[in-house]
């Protein structure tokens, strides 16, 4: 076997996807990236505000977000619909030949649908990295094709499924890995894992299992970084080759954390 091509995937955040001028600026970089790429994109804070000018209500419970039938309806139209064909079209703009999908196009990211014990979470699911489509992503970015997935993914009985869109990122990069030389990039409105989150200069520039482990003790790394870096590490243990952590404006100079196999135990 000879030296596999490179690809990068590339997850960009919410908050991102909400501000038109970070979004444009952001896809000029993501158009300059050198080689094969694909696009996930989170949601952002629109489907929360057309379900309120709906008149649906947002169901919580421990903090996370109830996804029964009305809302997947929303979530679908939102993410699926509105943001994934805007940045597709933002990225024809741009000379990038995008193709905006879910997860249940062409199978492209089958998922299971959450226990509802103890807590029903609705049309929430997981997705298996080892039952994604590799074979039909690699063929559309083999032929020049961007895929642009959203965070809606299928369950295969016919419903459509809520799902984290850094799991996504980090399933489709891990099924990848069978057929490219892979690279993980976490895109969101901080520079990377910082030590202190209120300072941006305190950059962690490198971090292997074992430190994280570390700092995870320390409470220094907490809230929605956790998930982000168990998603990372887990990708790296799955044959992603490297995974960085950063903000949208530094894809290119790759200013960030970058995250690396563990040295101490497996």
């Amino acid at each position: 076997m000879n030296m596999k091509e490179k690809i990068s995937i590339v997850k960009i955040g919410g908050n991102i996807v909400d501000n038109p001028e970070a979004l444009q600026a952001f896809l000029a970089d993501f158009r300059e990236l050198e080689g094969r790429k694909v696009l996930v994109h989170g949601g952002g804070v629109l489907a929360s505000k057309m379900a309120r000018q709906l008149g649906i209500e947002t169901k919580m419970v421990e903090g996370r977000r109830i996804t029964d039938e009305e809302t997947i309806r929303v979530v679908t139209m939102v993410y699926a619909g509105w943001i994934n064909k805007s940045i597709v079209a933002r990225l024809q703009q741009v000379g990038c030949n995008a193709l905006g999908l879910s997860g249940a196009d062409a199978n492209a990211i089958p998922s299971v649908r959450r226990s509802p014990v103890p807590i029903d979470f609705g049309f929430v699911g997981d997705p298996d990295p080892s039952k994604i489509n590799a074979p039909f992503i690699a063929q559309l970015v083999d032929n020049g094709i961007v895929p642009v997935f959203c965070a809606i993914t299928h369950d295969g009985q016919g419903s459509l499924l809520n799902t984290n869109a850094d799991t996504i990122a980090y399933s489709v990069a891990t099924a990848l890995s069978a057929h490219f030389e892979t690279t993980l990039f976490y895109c969101f409105e901080k520079e990377g894992v910082l030590r202190d989150v209120n300072d941006p200069t305190s950059l962690i520039p490198t971090m292997r299992q074992d430190e994280c482990d570390a700092l995870k003790q320390q409470g220094i790394i907490a809230d929605g970084m956790i998930p982000k870096l168990d998603n990372s590490f887990r990708a790296i243990s799955q044959g992603v080759s490297k995974v960085m952590i950063l903000h949208a404006k530094n894809l290119l100079s790759g200013k960030g954390t970058l995250l690396t196999g563990s040295q101490s135990k497996e």
